[in-house]
């Protein structure tokens, strides 16, 4: 049996929320998706505070981070968690509808793994998650300190 990460998704939208989840699920991706809603709230997540305070300390295997976030925007947390050395080496794919290239730019000098925008059509997004999640929770080795399901 395979082993598979935890994914970590950003996202304030639920549509995508929902297709994202869909796409997982359906697939079999991974083990255990963890929604926030907010940059706020991914870093309590991610720092193990407010309503995660008591949950395990281990890392994602891949974080799914949307740009356009309500309280900390996701290059804000990009940059907090890219220059902690407990979560810096977590991968991080953006997965936004920006095609600016300046969020881009961004992306990539904050460390960034990968930069994905989201494809309008559903079924274009939900090949995109699929694709994604494959590569992320299955094909990819995680770094050390990540939750995987053995």
């Amino acid at each position: 049996m395979s082993t598979l990460g935890r994914i970590l998704m950003v996202e304030d939208d639920p549509r995508d929320v929902e297709l994202t989840l869909t796409a997982l699920d359906e697939y079999n991706l991974a083990n255990e998706v963890i929604v926030t809603r907010n940059g706020e709230e991914a870093l309590d997540y991610l720092y193990c505070r407010g309503d995660f305070a008591t949950r395990s300390s281990d890392n994602p295997a891949v974080m799914l981070l949307d740009l356009k976030l309500p309280k900390v925007d996701g290059l804000e947390v990009l940059q907090q968690i890219k220059s902690d050395e407990k979560l810096k080496m977590i991968p991080v794919v953006v997965l936004t509808s920006s095609h600016e290239e300046k969020d881009m730019s961004a992306s990539y000098r904050l460390g960034v793994n990968a930069y994905v925008v989201k494809p309008v059509d559903f079924h274009e997004f939900v090949n995109a998650i699929k694709e994604l999640g494959i590569f992320w929770a299955v094909i990819n080795e995680p770094p050390p300190g990540s939750a995987k399901k053995h």
